[in-house]
């Protein structure tokens, strides 16, 4: 007599718990690791459940497997409460190097409390436990994550509007005292409710950094670049000096009317200046070959 053997099920496959993300398991912060979101050449982000809702875990990378460029500057004018520690990070010892890593990571949570306080549209973050992240999901409609602005086919009006819209959140993040310093397409996720800026460990102190302007000025151009070629008569404008301006003088505030016109005075350039912001931009052109790169590798 033949018996009919039910079929065997089919294993499933589970992701390999990351070690940086084992202890927040063991403590019950997160209850399962989905699988990973991206990997960036600062950090990989992962989707995790955390109870009934999903969310997503950072884990940076250490510091001479970053690359991002010039972190010095980024960090001058970050407080360091502990006058012991901020001695051993001057000198460069084994504990102020820790330390100096310590609080690069841990400058993205501090900013996005601060930002989210401020009413800018950044993920919100639930807390730092042992150097990871954990911060909410940016999702589309259908509960997918958000697509980056860099992926999205804009009509004219559209890109307009979201330049309003991401002018806006450049001018609340100052009056927070932020300057995001790498703001593109790529770091801007569009949800149901319009753009959310992402990935804020290099964001600077706009009184304590002497390249806060440089770096807000870039983060504007970078908008008015990339939004211009749905909306060319962006490319003309000069958002950047003109909040910068405002701040300098005491009268920025998320409702004072721009133009998007500035007056330079006669003599106002600095060649230093320049020639950092051609690196940059160079800089930026590599990281767009990447990203065309990835997506095509990625295509079927």
């Amino acid at each position: 007599m033949h018996t009919d053997h039910p079929p065997e099920a089919t294993p499933i496959a589970t992701i390999k718990i990351p070690r940086a993300l084992a202890p927040l398991i063991e403590d019950g912060v997160v209850d399962d690791v989905l699988r990973q979101l991206k990997s960036g050449k600062e950090a990989t982000v992962y989707l995790v459940r955390c109870g009934e809702e999903i969310r997503c875990a950072k884990i940076y990378k250490e510091a001479d497997k970053r690359s991002f460029r010039q972190a010095v500057e980024y960090q001058e004018g970050r407080r360091v409460k502990n006058s012991r520690r901020a001695r051993a990070m001057e000198k460069g010892s084994r504990f102020g190097r820790k330390e100096k890593e310590s609080a690069w990571r841990s400058a993205e949570v501090d900013a996005l409390y601060r930002l989210t306080a401020a009413g800018v549209r950044v993920p919100r973050p639930y807390g730092f436990f042992e150097g990871v992240l954990l911060m909410e999901l940016v999702s589309d409609a259908d509960g997918s994550v958000a697509p980056r602005l860099a992926e999205l086919e804009l009509t004219r009006d559209q890109a307009a509007e979201f330049h309003r819209v991401l002018i806006g959140e450049v001018v609340r993040m100052l009056c927070a005292g932020l300057v995001h310093g790498d703001l593109s397409e790529f770091n801007i996720l569009v949800d149901a409710g319009g753009p959310v800026i992402i990935d804020l460990p290099q964001a600077v102190d706009a009184a304590r950094n002497n390249h806060a302007r440089r770096m807000l000025v870039r983060d504007v151009a970078n908008l008015a670049d990339y939004l211009g070629q749905f909306a060319p008569e962006l490319r003309g404008s000069d958002y950047g000096n003109e909040i910068w301006a405002h701040y300098e003088a005491g009268t920025l505030t998320p409702q004072t009317p721009l133009t998007g016109e500035f007056a330079h005075p006669a003599g106002d350039a600095d060649v230093d200046a320049v020639l950092q912001e051609i690196e940059a931009a160079r800089a930026e052109a590599a990281r767009r070959r990447e990203w065309l790169a990835e997506q095509a590798a990625a295509a079927p």
